[in-house]
């Protein structure tokens, strides 16, 4: 299995877990930077590499209707913020 590096991060092969996670979704900064603290806490008591993950647009929703996130510009810099604010690396799908 290939093992791939993200930030000095290593997964994959017999590498040891790491922990994807976050919101499905970007509501906004207040829900995005309580999430990562928490995350990061409890990642780092734990002594587990983790990569905080949000979307920044979700189309795949049942209802036209349904709030999608906060699009490319401002979720990329809420996402950066993250990324700065609470020492991880981020990604995006």
């Amino acid at each position: 299995m290939k093992i791939i590096n993200i930030n000095n991060i290593q997964f994959g092969g017999n590498k040891p877990f790491i922990l994807i996670a976050g919101p499905c979704v970007i509501e906004n900064r207040k829900m995005i930077f309580e999430i990562a603290s928490r995350l990061k806490t409890i990642t780092a008591k734990l002594k587990i590499p983790f990569i905080f993950k949000a979307s920044y647009d979700k189309a795949n929703r049942t209802s036209i209707k349904s709030f999608r996130g906060p699009g490319l510009e401002e979720g990329l810099q809420i996402l950066a913020e993250v990324k700065k604010k609470f020492h991880v690396p981020v990604l995006s799908d």
